[in-house]
């Protein structure tokens, strides 16, 4: 897998082009602004004023599985992700779960961020006494019948992705400083209104509340992976690629936890209840300026759109892994000769994206997407236990501290807010494993790279260690 990283299905090479800041910015872009910016307004109720509670509870868990992500980043220092490591301790098998939780994550996660990127460009023409029509601004479901803006800002993302990864990538940077601008402008205003009354009482619905509003905001914290995704495109993986996680993931929560403490400061957790674009709704409440709460949409939807590019350059990313296992068709990994990135695949995705965020409403994403995501990070800390207990002569660049309770507390914190998901989300959850199987034994087994090795040949490539270099995994149909 390290002997291959960089290149695709068709043997041409993805550009080495990411340093530190790009690679912190691309984790940044794809975590800070989609929990704040869209969620609020379905996860207060459930906790009340200690949704700060929750933002922090998730912070936890995602920063122990971010331990984790940041060894294994630094010794399988390719595309593939959470997929990738599993591919490399756990086998085929497991590797097709992750990868499958992970299509689960990336994609629908992006979907779910344009809806609410939808919701604050009505948001921000609304000041001004204007509305788009619901029949293009709202999805089936909920009075209308395509979500245009959604749609609109993911095939914008799509062009850029196509035209190259460092250009996105420096666009990123400049829209993520525009981000933090944005929310912390907010957080200026919100507190010339801050009541501590508001906290009172602080858990209305009890510890169960700020347990399941842990779950639902956990999908704030997806996108610290991204930045793994990478890994080929990165000038120094193993030395980069631990220092933006790590550094990402404190930058978001601190974020996080201020915006949300100062929201609930400036108005009763009632008041959250079904309101969409909620941050917005407080700035023209406090001030009573259409213009103030247009900037702020203006950054909202700007902030979001560097979630959509983020997170869905590291799904084409990660299907151009695996399509160079041979587990997807192969068209995910060729990698355009002009531009450097695999076009193709990019365009696969976005319109399939574009057309999920244009007919699916927000709550069933955000929950679909979470739990995808908490199963394919139990799995990554799995996998640190088991490199570590296996192959403990391996390079590591960077060391989980406190091993091996970080991993095992990661590992467990994960399969926690799983449990605390709805019934609902549990049974998109298990249909969609159900057709991940039938995909599997019907295309990937049949067309893996690994399966069509002889005996032969599998024993003689498994002795070698991460630190060699092998011949390369033959090229078999």
């Amino acid at each position: 897998m390290v002997h291959e990283a960089g290149s695709g299905t068709d043997g041409r090479k993805l550009v080495r082009s990411f340093g530190v800041l790009q690679l912190t910015m691309i984790s940044v872009g794809a975590t800070l602004g989609t929990g704040i910016f869209v969620i609020l307004g379905d996860s207060v109720p459930l906790a009340g004023p200690a949704i700060f509670i929750s933002f922090i509870i998730a912070g936890i868990a995602a920063l122990l599985s971010a331990m984790s992500y940041a060894e294994m980043a630094g010794m399988v220092p390719v595309s593939g992700s959470s997929y990738s490591y599993t591919y490399a301790t756990l086998g085929e098998g497991m590797a097709w779960i992750c990868g499958w939780c992970l299509v689960l994550e990336y994609a629908v996660s992006v979907a779910a961020v344009a809806v609410g990127a939808g919701q604050y460009v009505n948001e921000s023409v609304a000041g001004f006494g204007w509305a788009l029509p619901a029949f293009i601004s709202q999805p089936p479901g909920e009075g209308g019948l395509l979500n245009l803006p959604a749609m609109v800002i993911v095939l914008l993302s799509m062009v850029l992705l196509v035209r190259g990864a460092k250009e996105s990538a420096w666009v990123n940077t400049a829209i993520v400083m525009v981000k933090i601008v944005v929310l912390l402008f907010f957080c200026v205003v919100a507190f010339t209104a801050f009541n501590a009354g508001n906290f009172t009482p602080l858990m209305p619905m009890g510890a169960a509340g700020v347990s399941a509003a842990a779950s639902r905001v956990f999908f704030s914290y997806i996108g610290f992976d991204a930045a793994s995704t990478a890994g080929e495109e990165a000038k120094n993986p193993q030395r980069d690629l631990p220092r933006a996680i790590l550094i990402s993931m404190a930058i978001v929560t601190s974020i996080y936890v201020l915006v949300a403490v100062a929201a609930v400061g400036a108005r009763q957790w009632t008041w959250f209840d079904g309101t969409q674009a909620s941050l917005v709704k407080i700035l023209l409440e406090i001030t009573n300026q259409p213009w103030m709460a247009l900037v702020f949409s203006v950054g909202a939807v700007l902030a979001i759109t560097s979630v959509v590019l983020t997170v869905m350059y590291g799904q084409t990313r990660i299907l151009l892994s695996m399509s160079r296992d041979g587990l997807v068709p192969k068209i995910f990994g060729r990698i355009s000769e002009k531009r450097g990135t695999p076009v193709a695949g990019t365009l696969i995705v976005g319109i399939a994206v574009a057309l999920t965020a244009g007919v699916v409403p927000l709550g069933a994403l955000a929950d679909a997407t979470s739990i995808g995501t908490l199963f394919a990070f139990a799995l990554v800390n799995v996998a640190v236990i088991y490199l570590r207990r296996n192959r403990p002569e391996l390079k590591r660049s960077y060391m989980v501290l406190f091993y091996p309770i970080t991993p095992i507390l990661g590992a467990f914190m994960c399969l926690y807010l799983m449990i605390n998901l709805g019934g609902r989300t549990w049974l998109v959850f298990l249909a969609w494993m159900l057709v991940g199987m039938v995909a599997y034994f019907g295309y990937g087994r049949r067309h893996s790279r690994v399966a069509a090795l002889s005996q032969a040949d599998y024993e003689m490539l498994s002795v070698h260690g991460l630190e060699s270099e092998p011949a390369g995994l033959p090229n078999t149909p």
